[in-house]
């Protein structure tokens, strides 16, 4: 029994009462509720069921409610320190979820620094390939051009001593392997004829671009040129300099081995060798 101004009470009524912090409680609340507004809309822009725009959009509010979940959390933390109330697991969860939502939004961020806001990337400024999309394609200034170059230099012309009819078969097998959506495959007639794809590309969180691939027959062989564009109005982060140089140097892969495997032709003023005498002991039979 404890006694207080002539009054006693059981000793079970002293307990102190353990509060759970509000800081943490909203910290898990808007972490959870942002996870899924994070992750669902780029399913549902990848399928198309949702603009672009208003993906966008969404994964603003979802940056909004990931970022005060972080900001929540940590106040929980230094709140919890001090009060000694209970919240801890709740501040963690919420700070996790804030900051698996926010890692998509921070390597974009990157992207969008390390590379130029290009609305094309194309190996020939001369004669840029044609497109199917009639998407309008504003004309790349020459100090653009130049950032492009340097962020891309494996984005340019390749020449190979494959004739045209065979490098199309090759180029549209990778074509295939990276699973475009192809909208024109014109195939060149002869080998000292042209043959172009356009295909439609999607990048991880649902955004087209069109890639056009042109194969042009030359009496050494043949040239390939590559161009891409976004369909939409935003930076694409790299994406389309990004593709051309995978492709074009997994092309260059594809010939080399190509090249190394094929038979060798004997050359000018050659004869093939006379074919081995039989055995005097296969003659005898």
């Amino acid at each position: 029994m404890v006694m207080a101004s002539g009054l006693s009470f059981p000793a079970a009524a002293m307990r102190i009462l353990i509060r759970t912090s509000k800081w943490a409680i909203w910290a898990r609340r808007l972490g959870s509720l942002a996870l899924p507004v994070t992750i669902v809309p780029v399913f549902l822009h990848r399928e198309q069921m949702i603009a672009s725009g208003d993906f966008v959009v969404t994964e603003a509010v979802a940056a909004g409610l990931a970022a005060l979940a972080v900001f929540l959390a940590l106040g929980a933390f230094a709140r919890l320190w001090v009060t000694g109330d209970r919240g801890w697991g709740r501040a963690a969860s919420g700070l996790l979820f804030g900051i698996a939502c926010l890692l998509p939004f921070a390597w974009l961020g990157y992207q969008a620094v390390r590379y130029p806001m290009a609305n094309e990337v194309t190996t020939d400024i001369a004669e840029p390939l044609a497109l199917t999309s009639g998407v309008s394609v504003a004309p790349t200034s020459a100090a653009l051009r130049d950032r492009i170059a340097e962020a891309f230099p494996n984005a340019r012309t390749r020449s190979y001593p494959v004739d045209a009819t065979d490098m199309f078969t090759i180029v549209d097998n990778l074509v295939s392997e990276r699973g475009w959506d192809v909208r024109i495959q014109r195939a060149p007639p002869t080998a000292l004829d042209t043959g172009q794809i356009n295909a439609i590309a999607m990048t991880l969180f649902g955004w087209r671009d069109e890639v056009a691939i042109r194969v042009a027959g030359t009496a050494q062989g043949s040239t390939i040129d590559m161009r891409s564009v976004p369909l939409g109005g935003f930076h694409d982060f790299g994406e389309n300099g990004r593709r051309i140089e995978e492709f074009l140097l997994a092309l260059d892969q594809k010939i080399t081995l190509t090249l190394r495997d094929a038979p060798q032709a004997p050359a000018a003023g050659e004869t093939e060798p006379p074919p081995a005498p039989p055995d005097e002991g296969d003659a005898g039979q």
